[in-house]
């Protein structure tokens, strides 16, 4: 299937997508021989021969890794700012990028590939791949605001899908919600949460499809097996 070429190099980790397309603008890509310097640009990686500076693009090794992320670590594969990457948690030698986002104050899971196929399966909201997550709100959390919760609240891109919402713990200064989505909007469980008059004090992402934290401490990292990397793809495409 033919797709465009800068995606098909950072794909390949070649380097990031807008790496990629400076390196065909200068004229260091060529498909089936013949040197690619314009944008837009396509081409079909299981059947074209891409070459990078006279080099063939090999089909890079798939790996994946379960990322128990602090806070303060941001989910970008590259900062001007210089802050610390979840990239950067996990020594390897392809390169990977995280699926989806974290923002830097939420803590919790990410996945971290280079196969863009997954990437899609988990990130597309056609797929309604399951994350949980456990939020510390301030305030005392009521039946009602917790019924809104589940039948989905209004934000800038429309209304939210239904979630699972289950109250872990209410008190009169502080609550523990736990929380189930399908969708994937910019951070938007903390939208949502601020949406009812529940402003979030931490944010924990527990569960993605079928994997959890458990034995995976903060700041911790495993590969995934072959066998969670084919549940996951089932679960997105049932």
């Amino acid at each position: 299937m033919r797709e465009r070429l800068q995606k098909v190099l950072a794909a390949a980790g070649v380097a990031s997508r807008r790496q990629c397309e400076e390196l065909i603008l200068q004229g260091a890509v060529s498909v089936n021989g013949r040197m690619v310097d314009e944008l837009p640009a396509f081409a079909d990686p299981e059947v074209d021969v891409i070459a990078v500076h006279g080099r063939r693009l090999q089909e890079p090794r798939r790996v994946y890794y379960l990322l128990n992320k602090p806070k303060g670590i941001i989910c970008t594969s590259s900062d001007p700012q210089g802050r610390p990457r979840a990239v950067d948690l996990v020594p390897r030698a392809e390169r990977v990028f995280c699926v989806g986002r974290l923002d830097a104050d939420t803590t919790g899971l990410i996945i971290l590939t280079n196969d863009a196929e997954l990437t899609n399966l988990l990130t597309h909201p056609k797929y309604k791949v399951p994350k949980t997550y456990v939020a510390k709100v301030a305030g005392h959390v009521d039946s009602q605001t917790v019924e809104k919760l589940r039948k989905g609240v209004w934000l800038a891109e429309g209304k939210t899908g239904r979630a699972g919402v289950k109250v872990l713990r209410s008190g009169h200064h502080d609550s523990l919600l736990e929380i189930t989505i399908s969708q994937g909007l910019n951070r938007q469980v903390r939208r949502m949460l601020a949406k009812v008059g529940l402003p979030v004090q931490s944010l924990r992402r527990t569960r993605i499809g079928g994997l959890t934290t458990k034995g995976l401490g903060v700041g911790k990292f495993r590969p995934l097996a072959k066998g969670e990397v084919a549940a996951l793809k089932r679960g997105a495409t049932a």
